[in-house]
């Protein structure tokens, strides 16, 4: 087991072991104790009481967050040559289909999101064996599969993110970075919650959210009280 460095051992005993924080004691507190020298992401870590097995358990979805991730997120837009400016207008980096099929195929994934049209995701269709381990497959459930291009491109540089509970029922999301004030982290972790909360399956019995964890890339868990949120 890796020993923990002198500043590890400084924000570790920050946190006071077995304490459920507040929300905005947690953001205040992660702050506190991040030590790196780059501007590290901070991270929600959501444990759910369903069994994503079942796919009336199944809990996906898409969520803005009112301040943005604080990340320069890139955009391809597969797209036919009558959206290719209004794609470019709205932002997108990369722009364009048959020669990005092509460099995808090839084995270019230097995105991170990819909005298409209807019409385009039969091409795509042989690619997620590459895109899809990647979360880059588009999906109308999450607005990357849409005519509407430009508000798409749009939504997904001012902070729209699409979330899915994994196989052992956690939800993982990034929702900004140590140089936020603390007043954004609390209102991007809410509303990603706030959203959770509103898709809960009916299937679901028990505790919905058993426990809410953030952290940041270099610091310890900060558990937050389910019932406080």
């Amino acid at each position: 087991m890796a020993k923990l460095t002198k500043k590890q051992k400084e924000a570790a005993s920050k946190i006071e072991k077995n304490k459920l924080y507040t929300l905005k004691d947690a953001a205040a507190l992660i702050k506190d104790v991040a030590s790196a020298k780059f501007d590290e992401s901070v991270d929600i870590a959501v444990r759910l009481g369903v069994d994503p097995r079942k796919a009336n358990q199944m809990v996906r979805g898409v969520v803005t967050l009112p301040h943005g991730t604080g990340k320069d997120v890139k955009v391809l837009a597969l797209v036919t040559p009558d959206k290719e400016a209004e794609a470019k207008e709205a932002g997108a980096d990369y722009v364009g289909l048959d020669e990005y099929l092509q460099k995808i195929k090839d084995g270019w994934t230097d995105v991170d999101v990819i909005i298409t049209m209807p019409s385009v995701m039969g091409k795509l269709g042989p690619l997620g064996r590459i895109l899809g381990p990647r979360g880059l497959m588009p999906n109308p459930k999450t607005g990357t599969v849409t005519m509407d291009v430009a508000k798409a491109v749009q939504e997904v540089k001012a902070g729209k993110i699409d979330f899915k509970v994994d196989k052992t029922g956690i939800i993982h999301a990034g929702i900004g970075k140590i140089s936020f004030d603390a007043d954004k982290i609390v209102d991007n972790a809410h509303e990603i919650i706030q959203t959770l909360i509103k898709l809960k399956p009916t299937a679901a019995k028990g505790t919905y959210i058993k426990s809410i964890y953030l952290t940041s890339t270099m610091s310890p868990a900060i558990a937050l009280d389910p019932k406080a949120v």
